[in-house]
């Protein structure tokens, strides 16, 4: 069964860019909110990039290369099971939870930032890092709550 694996975010009072991680922190639930992405989120807010989500599958692979993948270490801030990272082309909606429903709106394509967190070029990424989306639907999303292409 598809699932979200973890929830990051970035609250006010974190730093927004320190020198050597992203400013994620781990949560088990958030409100999505539409137009704007995790409530509280200080990242939030932007008409098509509100959510980084990957995917469990590719952050393996990744890890298998030597990527840093904890929760948040690669910018992202849901990470979902058992999608296929294929199928996230953008207008494809994913219903998270009870309520809540995201709308992929762009493949995610790294930034200079993320080769100095990795310590690898982010071409040696391209194309795995997930796709930006954005909230078309509020509502709360849990750490294990099942993730379904509505239809």
């Amino acid at each position: 069964m598809s699932h979200v694996v973890s929830i990051c975010h970035t609250p006010a009072g974190v730093e927004r860019r320190p020198a050597d991680h992203y400013a994620r922190v781990v949560v088990s639930e958030a409100v999505l909110v539409e137009g704007h992405g995790i409530e509280g989120d200080a990242k939030g807010g932007s008409d098509k990039r509100q959510l980084n989500v990957m995917t469990a599958e590719t952050m393996a692979q990744l890890r298998a290369e030597g990527f840093l993948t904890g929760p948040g270490e690669l910018g992202e801030q849901l990470v979902v099971a058992g999608v296929d990272e294929t199928a996230l082309t953008p207008g494809t909606r994913l219903a998270l939870g009870e309520m809540a429903v995201i709308e992929v709106t762009l493949p995610r394509t790294g930034c200079d930032r993320f080769e100095h967190i990795q310590g690898k070029p982010k071409l040696s990424a391209k194309g795995r890092l997930g796709v930006l989306a954005r909230v078309v639907a509020s509502g709360v999303v849990r750490t294990g709550d099942a993730v379904r292409l509505p239809g």
